[in-house]
């Protein structure tokens, strides 16, 4: 019996998904950086809902490395966790409205 592995990536984003991840890091940037002032800060996208439930590339928002991952205790995303980083920068939910905003309701 063959064994089914998990692809623990996610699933391939979708010709619109690609469209979308590389518009909110190419037309905004960083939007925590944006908040604070400095747009257009190079920024890659953090999935808010998982990568591999339909659509979850399109709950994406663009976070530069520092507010994602490198940005150590008190900064980044996935070393501070949600519920402190949120209350300090934004939830997730309003950082994801705010992009569609951003780009004219996209």
């Amino acid at each position: 019996m063959k064994l089914l592995r998990r692809n623990m990536k996610g699933r391939a984003p979708t010709k619109a998904e690609k469209e979308w991840m590389n518009a909110i890091c190419e037309d905004i940037g960083c939007i925590v950086s944006y908040n604070l002032g400095y747009p257009n800060t190079p920024a890659s996208p953090h999935h808010t809902d998982g990568r591999t439930k339909p659509g979850c590339h399109f709950k994406t928002i663009p976070l530069s490395g520092r507010f994602h991952q490198t940005g150590g205790e008190g900064i980044a995303f996935h070393s501070t966790g949600r519920k402190t980083w949120e209350a300090k920068y934004g939830t997730e939910a309003e950082l994801l409205e705010q992009c569609k905003e951003i780009l004219g309701g996209q």
